[in-house]
C-alpha cells in the first residue's frame, strides 16, 4: 500500500477539511512569523487588554480592589535563550501578582478556532456568526482565566501552580472544543449552503 492509495482511502470531505486546514496553518505561521511576531500588532493590544480587563473583574469583585496594570519590559526564557519584550504586568497593592506574555492573551487560541471554522463547509455568514461569538468567548474565558490565577495566587498560592498549567488550560481548550461541537453538529450539508 502506498500513500496515494492511503490519502484515497481517506473520505473527500475529510481530505478538503485537511487540505484547507493545512493551508490556514501555513499561511497564519508565515504571515504571524514574518509580519506580525515582532511588530506585536496583534500581540500587544491583546496583552494589554486582557490584562486589564483582569483587573477590572477583579477590582469589581467584592471587597477586593487595589488591582493595577501595566505594561514594562521583561525578561523570559523561551527555549535555550533570554528573550525581552514588553508584558503586561498586573500588581495587587504594588506587589507583583501576575505576568501576562503574548503567549498567554489568547491570540493563538483564537487563529485555531477560527481556522477550523472557516475550514468547515457551511454558509458564508453563519461562519461569520460563530468566528464573532467564539472569539469574544474564547476572550471572556481567557480573561476568566486570568483572573482565576491572580484569585488563586494571592488567596490559595498552593493551588495555583496545579491551575495555570493544568486545570485553566483544560477548562480554555474543553470550551474551544465545545463551541466547535456545537458548530460542526449544525451543519447543513445542501449543497447551496456548501462553502
Amino acid at each position: 500500500m502506498n500513500l496515494k492509495s492511503l490519502i484515497n482511502d481517506i473520505p473527500k470531505p475529510i481530505r478538503l477539511f485537511l487540505g484547507k486546514a493545512l493551508l490556514v496553518f501555513i499561511i497564519w505561521k508565515l504571515v504571524y512569523g514574518l509580519f506580525l511576531s515582532d511588530s506585536r500588532l496583534l500581540d500587544s493590544p491583546l496583552t494589554t487588554h486582557v490584562a486589564n480587563a483582569s483587573v477590572f473583574v477583579l477590582n469589581g469583585l467584592g471587597d477586593m480592589s487595589g488591582f493595577t496594570s501595566k505594561t514594562e519590559l521583561s525578561t523570559y526564557i523561551e527555549g535555550e535563550g533570554l528573550v525581552t519584550q514588553k508584558a503586561s504586568k498586573i500588581y495587587h497593592y504594588d506587589k507583583l501578582v501576575l505576568y501576562i506574555a503574548d503567549i498567554c492573551n489568547g491570540l493563538e487560541l483564537m487563529v485555531l478556532y477560527i481556522g477550523f471554522i472557516v475550514c468547515m463547509p457551511s454558509r458564508f455568514w453563519r461562519k461569520v456568526k460563530y468566528v464573532i461569538i467564539g472569539v469574544i468567548l474564547i476572550d471572556f474565558i481567557n480573561i476568566l482565566r486570568c483572573t482565576g490565577l491572580i484569585y488563586l495566587r494571592e488567596y490559595y498560592h498552593a493551588y495555583f501552580d496545579f491551575a495555570h498549567h493544568y486545570l485553566f488550560k483544560a477548562a480554555v481548550y474543553t470550551a474551544t472544543f465545545l463551541m466547535w461541537m456545537v458548530y460542526a453538529r449544525k451543519i447543513s450539508l445542501k449543497k447551496d449552503e456548501v462553502v
